[in-house]
């Protein structure tokens, strides 16, 4: 159940894509919560190719992470994906990555609407 293009919903993604790229989360984390995300509750574009490829880069150091994508994604069609404006604003304090796994959560029950919620 996509959020077809609100702004609520383009934050919410946005927040789920800086979350997964935090350097405050294990790559273990990473790929659990990749695991349990539907890539079609991304409903820009941009932001599902970006998914896709954290998702497909697995468990690595997310400075390798931050490294690799760039190019991944602009192989993908996104040829002035631009990383560091992507994720604004870059860095993420340990109080900030609360409000993201609130949105990472939030995703996951739309990834999963036939089962108990996550966030009331």
């Amino acid at each position: 159940m996509p959020f077809h293009d609100s702004s609520a919903g383009f934050h919410l993604q946005k927040n789920t894509l800086r979350f997964l790229c935090s350097v405050l989360i294990k790559s273990g984390t990473r790929v659990e919560i990749c695991k349990l995300l539907d890539p079609s509750v991304f409903d820009d574009a941009l932001q599902r190719v970006v998914f896709e490829e954290i998702r497909q880069l697995g468990s690595i150091d997310s400075r390798r992470l931050r490294a690799l994508l760039p190019a991944r994604v602009t192989s993908r069609g996104f040829p002035d994906f631009d990383l560091k404006q992507f994720l604004a604003p870059h860095e993420v304090s340990e109080k900030e990555i609360d409000q993201l796994f609130e949105s990472v959560l939030q995703l996951l029950d739309l990834s999963h609407p036939d089962q108990e919620h996550l966030v009331d």
